[in-house]
């Protein structure tokens, strides 16, 4: 495991309160004058008192019983509710980060897997805080406080405990080596398959169409199987570690128990100092053998806890590696502009350079110059940076070298954010989300009203479609919508967004019929009056109706007419 990813993490975490892990750690010391008043307790009943002498002591006991349990109830409940504000907190930043990332990064991770990281996977890292951290402390400081008691009445009793006590951490540590690997192997195996789960279900009308159902059954199952194997892994290795401790203890807690019984019979003179124990010194002795091994029995039971909160915390930490980071992803950037002037933009770009983060030129020093209101149509090539092109503009991706002007505002970090409002974009392949129609003509606008939605939806004649009234619920990647259908609704939010004065337009009518995609391109170029329009397309149709036509393939210098 990335043992440094987990570190950083853990560094943002907010502290847990230190007044309730330390409620939490005298709770675990209740225990010693409980097990004072039983040994008392006892001693009087065989000293003859009778229950005189076991009635004081067993309200005492009850009552630090009590005071334990609340102690113990209210230090949970406190690192509990901070352990989930810290988890909050972390799936914010892992979320923050992927925003920060372009989407057209290739590094950034399917959206399966990080949903996977998000919401399931980072669950384990309440155990972790809430179990792990306060049984550390517990295991840390509880021990050194019982062994003085012990060796108080018995030097032998205490070198038992303390020859048994570091060989537990010992072979824990041991053990936990593999607990760690075992843990972020099986987090890596359940994201990846979350990841292959989510795009086949994107995917499963052509899966359908190719006959590829019983091919794609038959991989699923056998990831089901290999994350299987890896459960079962991370789940031997738990028991192992559980079956280590309980050994050590039991072999500690029976060597005590032994030595203190033949004490009493008189077997065993040495091992105290100087004289014999008390039926009542030697039942406490011995009733605080199993408490000094206690910390550390639950120290190991929440070992797996570690390891796969340790994988979980690494995990995140991998969502916000990235290759391309999203231009003007920090809102709070000091000095950035809220707000742009109105009107349609002229596009100017001057000696941009664009290429992949890992290599690779899409193109160098290219100059373009789009007039305000123009309506542009880009050709060229597959791979002559159409998309490339599109996305520079939008501030999707960030240039290299050069510089890109929006409405005579140079697009920045700065103005990125307010720009990006004056833009309306229509991709290639669309993403429909799992909701209502109106809700995915809207996509959470605040200005958007009912009436607004209803009337972007008959421009765009998605109000014929049967299946697509505002009220219907889609499912993820548009189940329920043909593809022209799915470019309805993108036109709808075009429709529906009347601050985008400057339209880019990535393929509107690849993979469409000619009737389909006629009515797109002429519901388009009517949005388009009194906008700037750029258009992608590699349809000599739709190019021929715009106001010029630049070839991507040709001199990389384009003036407005």
């Amino acid at each position: 495991m990335n043992f440094s990813a987990s570190s950083a993490s853990l560094k943002r975490l907010a502290p847990l309160p230190r007044a309730a892990s330390l409620v939490q750690g005298a709770a675990a010391l209740l225990w010693l004058p409980q097990a004072a008043l039983l040994a008392w307790a006892i001693d009087g009943l065989a000293r003859g008192e009778g229950m005189r002498s076991v009635l004081w002591p067993a309200l005492g006991i009850v009552l630090l019983g009590l005071l334990r349990a609340v102690c113990e109830a209210w230090g949970m409940r406190r690192v509990f509710s901070a352990a989930r504000a810290a988890l909050s907190a972390l799936r914010a930043q892992a979320a923050a980060a992927l925003a920060a990332h372009s989407p057209l990064d290739r590094a950034r991770p399917a959206s399966g897997l990080a949903a996977s990281t998000i919401a399931e996977q980072a669950e384990a890292v309440v155990p972790y805080l809430v179990r792990y951290a306060p049984a550390r402390w517990r295991a840390a400081v509880v021990p050194l406080l019982i062994l003085p008691l012990v060796a108080a009445y018995s030097w032998v009793a205490a070198v038992i405990l303390l020859v048994a006590a570091p060989l537990i951490p010992l072979f824990m540590a041991i053990v936990g080596w593999q607990a760690r690997s075992a843990s972020e192997a099986h987090m890596v195996e359940a994201g990846g398959m979350h990841a292959f789960l989510l795009d086949r279900l994107r995917g499963l009308a052509s899966l359908r169409a190719l006959g590829a159902i019983d091919a794609t059954a038959l991989r699923l199952g056998e990831a089901a199987q290999g994350l299987r194997r890896r459960t079962m892994a991370v789940l031997r290795i738990a028991f192992l570690s559980s079956a280590v401790l309980e050994l050590f203890s039991a072999l500690g807690v029976a060597m005590v128990a032994a030595y203190v019984g033949f004490h009493l019979l008189g077997t065993f003179e040495f091992g105290t100092w100087g004289r014999r124990l008390s039926l009542g010194e030697g039942l406490f002795v011995l009733l605080l053998a199993p408490a000094f091994f206690e910390p550390l029995r639950e120290l190991s039971a929440v070992w797996h806890d570690r390891a796969a909160g340790e994988a979980a915390l690494a995990a995140l930490d991998r969502l916000e590696q990235g290759e391309t980071a999203l231009p003007g992803a920090n809102p709070g950037l000091p000095g950035a502009v809220r707000g742009v002037a109105g009107g349609p933009p002229s596009v100017l770009l001057r000696g941009v350079h664009l290429a992949h983060a890992g290599g690779g030129t899409v193109f160098e020093g290219r100059d373009l110059r789009i007039a305000a209101g123009e309506h542009v149509a880009l050709m060229g090539a597959s791979g002559s940076g159409k998309t490339a092109l599109l996305s520079l503009i939008a501030g999707l991706l960030p240039a290299r070298q050069g510089q890109v002007m929006v409405g005579g505002v140079l697009l920045s970090d700065r103005t990125v954010a307010a720009l990006r409002r004056r833009m309306g974009w229509m991709g290639q392949k669309p993403h429909v989300f799992a909701g209502s129609v109106e809700a995915n003509v809207a996509l959470g606008r605040t200005g958007a009203q009912p009436a607004q939605v209803e009337a972007a939806m008959r421009f765009a004649a998605l109000d014929a479609v049967a299946q697509a009234h505002p009220r219907a619920s889609l499912g993820e990647g548009g189940r329920g919508l043909s593809g022209g259908e799915a470019a309805r609704l993108v036109l709808a939010r075009l429709a529906v967004n009347p601050e985008a004065d400057l339209l880019l337009v990535d393929e509107p009518t690849a993979h469409l019929d000619s009737a389909t995609a006629a009515h797109v391109a002429e519901s388009l170029i009517a949005l388009a009056q009194g906008k700037t329009l750029i258009v992608a397309t590699h349809d000599p149709v739709l190019a021929a109706r715009m106001d010029r036509v630049i070839s991507l393939d040709a001199v990389p210098v384009q003036e407005a007419a």
